[in-house]
């Protein structure tokens, strides 16, 4: 026992005893803690306490192999310049699987970029095949949850091939403990002890040949001595056949021959994904787009200047838009969640498709059997109507007036009767029954459309000669405090009608307009 120990500094007492055993050498095989005392005896383990008592921590874990991915990015990888001795860190791109501590991914790079990491994941995707779940930090290079809100090219990766993309809390590390523990276990088997290297190749072998024995060789103690190895799977072929592997064109990438899992593959020299997966995708003009973006920490999506609130219980998710110049439909996981008045142009779809979207498909709204009726009812003063013996939100500014109600299968349209003008769009909580039963029932006329041209509203001016419109304060100045004003709100200006002048700001908020007439001024007495 002292001899291993001394041949292997690295060696604890659980895998001596586990090499005795398997030596057949020893009979009966000591303990565990038999071989601990002797070490300590003589003078070759540091006796010492834990820290934390290992029923301290909540262990889990996936039940087969390919279940789960975890990813994380870790230094220490010294490179020497031969010319002037100067010497710089490389990082390491790491992965384990979750059920077989199996290292799918350990790949040496100069800079861990996004593309980087990126690359070397979809290496593995290759290799291997597409795992259910990935489990990573909040690292830039894996979303961007605490950034702006956009989707980065690990989680495109992830939604193109179905891959569930988990993130970890913040400030904690034991989440991704499996990989956390790799890293440990790759510092003191070989990055403490082998120097500097001279290049990023040769690091990338000796970690290669490392990785191999670490996969195929080394017990692992979680896995009752068994070799990651033993318990890891890929991929069937013939399943990676049917579904295919989607990659985007940015990345370069070899075809790379799909062997053993403990096989290291040969080196081979990178050329370039063929350009046909790199093309921007070209939509007909004024056609429906589709895109992606993930859900900030705050739960407000921000697209094309106009927000989108989804809650801080879906920030991480991934929410597809499906969008036209008439409405916007917000979908997760393929059950639409959302549905809105589109506020996009033509010009607006074409530069949101030349950002990562595509043409749409039909639309997710159920075709239903093409029937519409109308009804006609009148908002009450909380901007509800009744329906079907339901209390349906219309709006609160629609108070006291008379509406259309256009129904189709999943929608409620409120218009103006006259005009047909699209004031609101609400979903419609009514059964094919009911609609049928409703008092007033009437076959559905043309669709109404919105409103274009800009909305009137009335003001009275305050003391210090301002007023509010949509969250944005104007000045007109103290001589027309008291005054009553009228304001023409549009998408981009507020226009001020002023003892018979024009004057027109720029608008700096996107809030729609709430309130139509002037407020009462204080203290007012009733006039006869």
């Amino acid at each position: 026992m002292c001899e291993l120990r001394r041949k292997h500094p690295r060696w604890g007492p659980r895998r001596i005893a586990h090499v005795l055993e398997r030596s057949g050498a020893v009979s009966p095989v000591p303990s565990r803690m038999t071989v601990y005392r002797i070490l300590v005896r003589h003078g070759l383990v540091e006796p010492g306490v834990r820290r934390r008592k290992r029923s301290d921590y909540k262990r889990w874990q996936r039940d087969r192999a390919m279940q789960l991915w975890q990813m994380d990015i870790v230094g220490g990888v010294m490179l020497v310049d031969t010319v002037t001795g100067e010497l710089t860190e490389a990082k390491v791109v790491t992965g384990v699987d979750d059920h077989s501590r199996f290292c799918v991914i350990a790949s040496v790079v100069e800079r861990a970029t996004g593309q980087a990491v990126c690359s070397a994941f979809a290496q593995a995707l290759q290799r291997f095949g597409v795992p259910e779940e990935v489990l990573t930090d909040n690292g830039k290079q894996f979303t961007d949850r605490f950034g702006h809100g956009g989707e980065v090219l690990f989680d495109r990766i992830c939604r193109e091939n179905g891959i569930a993309h988990r993130l970890t809390q913040p400030a904690s590390p034991t989440t991704t403990g499996k990989v956390e523990r790799f890293h440990q276990t790759l510092r003191r088997e070989l990055l403490d002890d082998c120097g500097a290297f001279e290049s990023i190749g040769a690091a990338q072998t000796a970690l290669d040949a490392w990785v191999q024995e670490y996969n195929g060789v080394r017990p692992h103690q979680a896995l009752d001595m068994q070799c990651p190895g033993d318990r890891f799977a890929p991929v069937p072929d013939q399943e990676r056949d049917v579904l295919g592997l989607k990659i985007p064109g940015v990345l370069a990438l070899v075809p790379q021959q799909r062997s053993t899992p403990v096989a290291v593959p040969d080196p081979v020299e990178v050329v370039p994904v063929p350009a046909r997966l790199s093309e921007v995708v070209q939509v007909d003009e004024g056609g429906p787009v589709e895109f992606e973006r993930v859900v900030p920490a705050s739960g407000n999506l921000q697209v094309a200047g106009k927000q989108f609130w989804l809650g801080p219980s879906r920030s991480g998710l991934t929410v597809t838009f499906w969008a036209d110049t008439q409405v916007i439909h917000l979908l997760v996981a393929g059950a639409r969640i959302k549905s809105v008045r589109s506020h996009l142009s033509v010009v607006d779809l074409v530069q949101l498709a030349a950002r990562g979207g595509r043409a749409a498909g039909p639309s997710p709204l159920p075709a239903g059997d093409g029937l519409a009726f109308e009804v006609d009812r009148v908002v009450n003063n909380s901007g509800l109507v009744n329906l079907g013996g339901r209390q349906v939100l219309a709006a609160e500014i629609l108070g006291g007036r008379q509406v259309g109600i256009r129904i189709e299968t999943e929608t409620l349209s409120f218009f103006d009767p006259t005009s047909r003008e699209l004031l609101r769009v609400r979903p419609n909580p009514l059964t094919s029954e009911k609609v049928q039963r409703l008092h007033g029932l009437r076959p559905a006329g043309p669709p109404p459309r919105p409103r274009i041209e800009p909305v009137r509203v009335q003001r009275r001016v305050s003391a210090v000669g301002t007023v509010m419109v949509c969250r944005q304060t104007v000045s007109l100045g103290r001589p027309y405090a008291g005054q009553t004003v009228t304001v023409h709100v549009s998408d981009t200006t507020i226009t001020v009608e002023l003892d018979g002048q024009i004057r027109v700001i720029r608008r700096t908020t996107d809030v729609p307009v709430r309130n139509v007439k002037a407020n009462k001024p204080h203290g007012a007495s009733h006039v006869v």
